[in-house]
């Protein structure tokens, strides 16, 4: 697989995570007793982040056996640039 290949991998899967967004803060206001959720962006916030990154992780380890440290650093770069992107989704 590509650089160009993994990013535009990652890339889906990020949009495809903050598609989810509306979902996630209707759950959170429906569920607020259960959940006691204090700051519900930051709670979607760390879900995104956790799908991007976890999604984006098994998707490499799918094209490889195993994936190296480096491999794996670079998907969550790749990732990370996305923060600002996410984080506007989200809070704005």
């Amino acid at each position: 697989m590509t650089d160009e290949e993994l990013e535009n991998i990652i890339e889906q899967t990020i949009n495809g995570a903050l598609s989810t967004i509306p979902a996630y803060m209707e759950e959170i206001k429906e569920n607020k007793e259960i959940l006691k959720v204090e700051d519900p962006k930051e709670f979607v916030y760390g879900i995104i982040m956790g799908l991007a990154l976890g999604m984006s992780g098994a998707i490499l380890s799918s094209q490889k056996e195993t994936p190296t440290p480096e491999d794996q650093i670079k998907v969550r770069d790749l990732v990370y640039k996305n923060i600002p992107q996410i984080r506007e989704r989200i809070f704005s």
